[in-house]
């Protein structure tokens, strides 16, 4: 850990024109500045997640620049294809330090999706807990919406909500936001932070100007929208300017910065108390007792009754054995597991499944005391 700045959890999405320099092929000088960055916040402590494009642009160099159509099967075909070399590149790259990397291919529906959220933040969560990198992509072979959108700001906003990210930081090809186009016009001044954003702030957006990635500033203020609606402060930044993560993890004010709007807390507590609980775990007093006054996570070994059916990820009400409801939160086992688990010490989960989901029936990071 540096002892001058304290470790955070840091998503960096970059994006295509970063990643190529502006040119129609990846720039590996341009990829190992990034790296070498991330490489020494790494070093530092901080938990370092990459975002990265770069999949269809990887597909195309590989394949020599091919004469395709612009429809969406062509471009899955290019995704497929340069998704495997993109990460060849990235385990070269990363490998110059002997730092480790873990691929992970998301699409949004992976976070609409209970069982596949939590089996997805369990895996980034457990890769940064083995100081593994996490190297994530949108999975654009299956993707339909997302390739035309060209969402990965969105999916780097959605991972920050998903790790309560300390910082999310938003490469691209411009210094920020400005208060008109720099392209057209040579008085164009950088918003420095933005507190809200509001339609004034959208009508500055424009889109992407290189032709390479299919993101452009419209998306990354979607993602700082969801992102510091989470909990999560956002900077757009130039990912060209010198040192530029290792300045920004230090506090120097580049780019454009949208603070957070609330802490992580309060947005894990809008979303808990908002879902319509499914069933109701009903636990004994000593259970009870730890939850109101320890912040702990509840164990099987306090379940005394399991209500309702419901799947693993659902949110469930929890009451003391008067029927006086506690907390609400998000399982990690389904009604059917944890009637068999109620009442055994969490040691036995495997015996009694004969897998384990982690020892918490709802951990205390994903529940609410009410």
């Amino acid at each position: 850990m540096n002892g001058m700045f304290p470790t955070k959890t840091v998503i960096v999405k970059v994006g295509t024109s970063t990643l190529t320099g502006g040119t129609p092929r990846l720039s590996r000088p341009d990829m190992l500045e990034i790296i070498r960055q991330i490489v020494i916040l790494w070093q530092e402590g901080h938990r370092i997640t990459l975002v990265s494009s770069g999949a269809m642009a990887a597909g195309r160099e590989l394949l020599d620049y091919p004469d395709l159509p612009i429809h969406l099967p062509a471009k899955q075909m290019l995704s497929a294809v340069g998704q495997s070399y993109l990460m060849e590149v990235y385990s070269t790259l990363f490998g110059l330090y002997d730092v480790h990397i873990g691929q992970v291919l998301l699409t949004h529906s992976d976070f609409s999706h209970r069982t596949r959220y939590l089996n997805a933040r369990n895996t980034l969560s457990t890769l940064l807990d083995y100081r593994i990198i996490p190297v994530v992509n949108e999975n654009d072979t299956v993707a339909v919406d997302e390739i035309k959108l060209g969402d990965n700001d969105n999916l780097s906003a959605q991972i920050a909500a998903m790790l309560d990210a300390d910082l999310l930081i938003l490469l691209t090809d411009q210094d920020g936001l400005y208060d008109r186009d720099p392209r057209l016009h040579a008085d164009a001044r950088l918003i420095r932070q933005i507190d809200t954003i509001d339609e004034h702030i959208w009508s500055l957006a424009g889109d992407s100007a290189t032709g390479l990635g299919i993101g452009g500033m419209v998306t990354k203020i979607q993602a700082a929208q969801l992102a510091t609606r989470s909990g999560t402060k956002t900077i757009i930044a130039n990912g060209r300017t010198p040192d530029v993560l290792l300045r920004l993890l230090r506090g120097e004010p580049l780019g454009t910065t949208f603070p957070a709007t609330v802490d992580h807390l309060e947005s894990r507590k809008r979303w808990l108390l908002a879902e319509r609980p499914q069933g109701t775990l009903q636990v004994d007093r000593g259970a009870a007792r730890m939850l109101r006054e320890g912040g702990a996570s509840l164990l099987p070994v306090g379940i005394r009754a399991v209500k309702g059916t419901f799947e693993r990820g659902a949110v469930v009400m929890v009451e003391n054995e008067q029927g006086q409801p506690l907390a609400q939160g998000l399982t990690s086992y389904a009604s059917t597991e944890l009637a068999r688990l109620a009442g055994r010490h969490s040691r036995e989960i495997i015996e009694v499944l004969g897998y384990t989901y982690g020892d918490a029936a709802i951990h205390r990071d994903n529940m609410v005391i009410i």
